[in-house]
């Protein structure tokens, strides 16, 4: 058997007319050029990230604090604010692990089944991030309103804010664990069928820990959206204080009375549960699947 062997190209470069120097330097020159170009775009991403998105949290930071640290800890710790504060996370946990379930089974029904209108299905998963959120908390409130023409009267109850949190956060889920199970290898499954595993063991066992990851993040994803949420829930919810007013209709409620530094305080507070939540998660999505790929 004959084994190909690439020349070098420093060594026929003499023979092309130049010296092995001339080699080194054009292989240089390529090598700055690619360095130059990726410092390049490094350069204009920081720049677009620190005024898009850096800048105005600076900016929010600074409102938050304008008042003092004093001040700062009296409008986080308000009743009010409190309030508004348990009612958002308590009813954003509930609608997370919701959502992480029927996005996941929604997630495997378009990848592994076949059905009639499973492309307009497909499709309408994407529908509440273009939707406005004050047309889903319209249609919530014609749905579920005093006039509800399905009979479920939830306007000014937490189910309701419930309801309007679980259609605007659906998606991240789904559209999370979707590809990742479109790429799950199917050979391993067929293995442990073979070997007498029945479905639920197959799924838990096999299936589940590579989806974890993904899972995982939008699970994430969905629950800083939910403690954020304003449009949706504006109508259906009603502001009840300690009921159904979450923490994003207080600061509307402090900005209307001029309290701009109130209402940048608790925004701060959101913006950190989010930021903590979001990076806990990725870093145990990251470490599962570093696990996944050594038991490989």
């Amino acid at each position: 058997m004959t084994t190909a062997i690439t020349p070098d190209p420093q060594a026929l470069w003499p023979k092309l007319g130049g010296s092995g120097d001339d080699a080194r330097r054009g292989s240089n020159f390529r090598r700055s050029g690619r360095h130059g170009s990726t410092s390049l775009r490094v350069g204009v991403s920081v720049v677009w990230l620190s005024v898009i998105v850096l800048l105005p949290l600076a900016a929010i930071a600074w409102q938050a604090t304008s008042g003092g640290w004093q001040a700062f800890w009296l409008s986080v710790t308000s009743h009010a604010a409190l309030e508004s504060l348990r009612v958002t996370l308590m009813i954003s946990a509930v609608v997370t692990v919701i959502n992480t379930v029927f996005g996941l089974l929604i997630a495997w029904v378009l990848v592994r089944d076949d059905f009639v209108g499973k492309r307009l299905v497909d499709a309408i998963i994407d529908l509440p991030f273009a939707l406005p959120t004050i047309v889903a908390s319209l249609v919530m409130l014609a749905l579920y309103g005093h006039n509800s023409p399905v009979g479920l009267r939830l306007q000014h109850t937490a189910w309701g804010v419930g309801v309007a949190l679980a259609f605007v956060t659906l998606p991240f889920v789904v559209r999370a664990v979707q590809p990742v199970l479109l790429e799950i290898d199917r050979e391993a499954e067929e293995a442990a069928a073979s070997l007498g595993a029945n479905g639920p063991k197959i799924f838990l066992s096999v299936v589940l820990p590579s989806l974890l990851p993904a899972l995982l993040s939008g699970a994430g994803l969905a629950f800083s959206r939910a403690i954020g949420e304003y449009g949706s829930v504006v109508l259906i919810g009603g502001a009840v204080p300690g009921k159904t007013e979450v923490s994003s209709q207080w600061i509307r409620t402090l900005i209307e009375n001029d309290d701009r530094s109130g209402a940048a305080a608790l925004s701060v507070v959101l913006l950190s549960i989010s930021f903590v939540v979001l990076f806990l998660l990725r870093m145990i999505a990251a470490r599962t699947a570093r696990r996944e790929e050594m038991a490989a």
